[in-house]
């Protein structure tokens, strides 16, 4: 198998994975969705409960478009919902809202993986902007120098790393989330299954987008180094 078999075998095997992922979690939300809070609370009151329970006022929680658009903006400071979350009194919608809270209580207390994500964005930006015309200019000029091909792998190294970051602070928060849950009583011994499941599926995608960044620059510096 050629290096470009190789490639588009992994760009597709992590696209049908995503695929799935995406799929199962919108099933698993969906399912979640019909089962009632144990106090009727909605998303939007689970947030405002959980950051009062934490001690924080000064972030909002606003309603936003979309569908599982939900997240935490600390330059804003706001918890961003999507409608159906923001406004649903379901397990779903309390298990999503109260993992965005957790990104919060990060925030509030130091948590050093999101410290470290944080400082990381400025940079992960810019790269991200630039990395594919890098990549693709240092591809076609491989034979001449690699020097290029070198410069957008450390570019593209630096997205792979952020990705990996990002997994202990999105497993941190849903943890968090749930424990607190079940400490107010919203989640039971019944409940807190549905709410672990929900949340795990939405962390297996940044598991997926990882794992397939990872691969992709293992391509990149493969071929480089045979240059």
């Amino acid at each position: 198998m050629d290096n470009t078999a190789l490639i588009w075998g992994i760009v597709i095997a992590v696209m049908i994975l995503s695929f799935v992922i995406q799929q199962m979690l919108t099933k698993r939300f969906d399912k979640y969705s019909k089962v009632p809070t144990s106090n009727g609370m909605s998303g939007a009151e689970v947030a405002q409960r959980m950051l009062a329970d934490h001690g924080i006022t000064d972030v909002q929680i606003t309603c936003i478009s979309g569908r599982l658009t939900d997240h935490y903006n600390p330059q804003t400071k706001t918890v961003n919902l999507s409608k159906a979350v923001y406004e649903q009194r379901s397990m779903a919608a309390a298990a999503v809202a109260a993992h965005e809270c957790g990104h919060v209580i990060q925030h509030a207390t130091g948590y050093a993986p999101l410290r470290l994500r944080s400082a990381m964005v400025p940079v992960v930006s810019f790269a991200s902007n630039i990395v594919q015309w890098v990549l693709l200019l240092g591809v076609l000029m491989i034979k001449m120098w690699n020097g290029l091909l070198w410069l957008g792998i450390a570019l593209f190294a630096l997205t792979t790393l952020f990705s990996f970051i990002t997994l202990p602070v999105e497993i941190n928060a849903s943890r968090r989330a749930v424990n607190w849950l079940e400490d107010v009583g919203i989640a039971n011994y019944e409940t807190r299954p549905m709410a672990v499941d929900a949340l795990k599926w939405a962390a297996y995608t940044y598991v997926i987008a990882a794992i397939g960044s990872l691969a992709t620059l293992i391509y990149y510096i493969s071929m480089a180094s045979r240059r």
